[in-house]
């Protein structure tokens, strides 16, 4: 049994509508685990899709100091706050997809929904694009991303070469990831995440460590600085760009402490599709756009990196 056939777009565009709505709802609730941003960086959407960009205030911690006075002493000294104000922007991006009378006629005559694979196919690309830019930024605009920052302390596993590496290796570089930020915030941050290279996630998560009876992954989930400290899990994520992230193409280890006080990612505008509209007598376009930010880390000591397993 074949389906309607349309002579002209007229025809056409009452079954091309109704599929495109009912496609966005669905597309609308799929979840692409691959490309969610929102798990790795606390993500701010406040705004919309025609923000230009926030101002970003910072307090870098009190300034001045206490002394010792005398009873009628008119010098006393002042502290004061130290802020730091910049300019985070945002930028206007999108992708979409058309469709042509043929397609639609074809369609049609196999019974097939015309816009699913174009739909869900452009709102995964958007998807990527915005995921993207939260973790290694924008050569295009000038911005870095949570993996690539420059301003976040930088130094070489202590042991390093997994590939050959003991379980009491990899467990001491991990560690030493995680207590960075402890030290280096002078106890003020504690990492409680920490991302390695999905193949270095693997190798750790099957290498056994004998004497404690299971994994060297599992291993250093109970027995961390922060773990020790606060009595929480640790939150342990692959991430595939870190194969190369690190110093001459090397692989890297992030700790970070995952809060918004530490670092966050702006997303005013989400992406999302506008109406179908004509091109032509035979062919129409839906476009997806999105207003996207970056990653922008406020205090760079919570963030520690260590390259080089």
């Amino acid at each position: 049994m074949t389906g309607q056939i349309f002579t002209d777009a007229q025809q056409a565009i009452g079954f091309a509508r109704p599929a495109l709505y009912r496609t966005h709802a669905t597309v609308f609730e799929e979840k692409y685990p691959a490309f969610e941003y929102a798990k790795y960086i606390p993500t701010n959407e406040d705004g919309d899709m025609w923000d230009v960009g926030t101002i970003v205030t910072s307090l870098t911690g009190p300034a001045g100091k206490a002394e010792y006075l005398s009873g009628k002493g008119f010098d006393i000294p002042n502290t004061s706050a130290q802020m730091a104000q910049g300019v985070s922007n945002f930028h206007l991006a999108g992708c979409g997809y058309e469709l042509s009378l043929q397609e639609v006629n074809r369609a049609s005559k196999m019974g097939v929904d015309i816009s699913s694979r174009d739909a869900s196919g452009a709102r995964k690309i958007g998807e990527k694009f915005i995921y993207d830019r939260a973790m290694t930024g924008s050569t295009e605009k000038g911005f870095t991303g949570l993996l690539n920052n420059a301003t976040v302390p930088t130094a070489a596993a202590p042991n390093g070469s997994w590939a050959t590496a003991t379980p009491d290796d990899m467990v001491a570089d991990i560690d030493t990831a995680l207590t960075d930020v402890y030290i280096n915030t002078k106890e003020t941050e504690l990492a409680d995440t920490l991302l390695l290279p999905t193949s270095k996630f693997l190798v750790a998560n099957r290498t056994k460590m004998t004497e404690y009876g299971g994994t060297a992954l599992k291993y250093l989930s109970e027995n961390n600085a922060y773990t020790a400290i606060t009595k929480q899990p640790l939150n342990i994520m692959p991430a595939r760009e870190l194969e190369t992230a690190g110093s001459g193409g090397s692989s890297r280890i992030v700790a970070y402490a995952r809060n918004p006080g530490v670092l966050e990612f702006f997303l005013p505008g989400a992406f999302t599709f506008l109406p179908l509209h004509p091109l032509s007598s035979m062919s129409w376009r839906v476009d997806g756009i999105m207003n996207v930010g970056q990653t922008e880390i406020y205090r760079p000591k919570g963030v520690s990196y260590r390259d080089g397993i």
